[in-house]
């Protein structure tokens, strides 16, 4: 089944997002996931765990159960734990690629019914529905990856874009 006509661009930026993460991320070492410019600013571990959680919390919105036991780390206004707190890049990528396949799958699925329920307390809505939700949290997806790929070149490396 396509993906709804009201969340058609939410998908595509969530299946360019899938991909610009990995670029941001391929090369780096496990000490530059931790790295962070100042003590009040996230590294890209806590900023690519905040997304896969935010997917889940979506998929939850959509009616599909998909968690892992230490997303919750990265829930919105969690503080920073040490850093051996945190999953290893490579646990974090392998959830990152599960949370994308799931989701591609769940907005082919995803009824109009399920769409069109009022939005409750959470992320904004434009329209008022899940639907606005889905198109929010697309938004803020990509918020995030630039900051990852923002942190990757003030480490030094290529930007992602070029």
């Amino acid at each position: 089944m396509p993906v709804p006509a009201v969340i058609t661009a939410a998908a595509e930026n969530y299946r360019f997002n899938t991909g610009f993460l990995e670029n941001t991320v391929k090369d780096l070492s496990p000490q530059e996931w931790l790295k962070r410019p100042s003590d009040h600013l996230n590294h890209i571990t806590w900023i690519v765990g905040h997304v896969v959680w935010t997917r889940k919390m979506l998929l939850a919105r959509l009616g599909s159960q998909w968690d892992l036991p230490w997303l919750g780390l990265f829930a919105r206004g969690v503080k920073l734990e040490s850093d051996a707190a945190y999953p290893a890049p490579d646990a974090l990528l392998s959830a990152w690629r599960e949370s994308a396949t799931v989701l591609a799958g769940e907005l082919e699925r995803v009824k109009e019914e399920v769409l069109s329920q009022p939005a409750t307390q959470g992320p904004p809505s434009a329209d008022g529905k899940v639907s606005g939700i889905v198109n929010f949290l697309a938004i803020h997806e990509t918020y995030h990856i630039g900051q990852a790929s923002y942190l990757r070149s003030w480490m030094g490396h290529k930007g992602l874009m070029g």
